[in-house]
């Protein structure tokens, strides 16, 4: 591994542990609207206006950040996205 990569792993490690976590929900040719809407209301507690608008966002950017905060308490939330068969990762 070069040095740079060292500096770069280091970085990304600190970032997710000083509580600058967010969730990026993926655009996918899959599921719908209503399956987004219903698990980010059940996963994420949004209300069904900020799940909607979330939604529509993914559609017609591809991505949006759906949830901030500590990576120990978003992994739990992005891992029950990924298995309702949402697109998501934590950045």
């Amino acid at each position: 591994m070069s040095t740079q990569e060292q500096v770069q792993e280091q970085i990304d490690v600190a970032e997710l542990l000083n509580g600058n976590s967010e969730i990026i929900l993926y655009n996918d040719d899959v599921n719908t609207f209503d399956h987004v809407i219903d698990t980010l209301i059940k996963v994420c507690n949004h209300t069904s206006e900020q799940a909607e608008q979330c939604a529509l966002l993914v559609h017609y950017t591809g991505k949006c950040g759906v949830k901030t905060g500590e990576f120990k308490k978003l992994k739990p939330m992005c891992l029950q996205l990924l298995d309702a068969g949402l697109s998501a990762e934590i950045v």
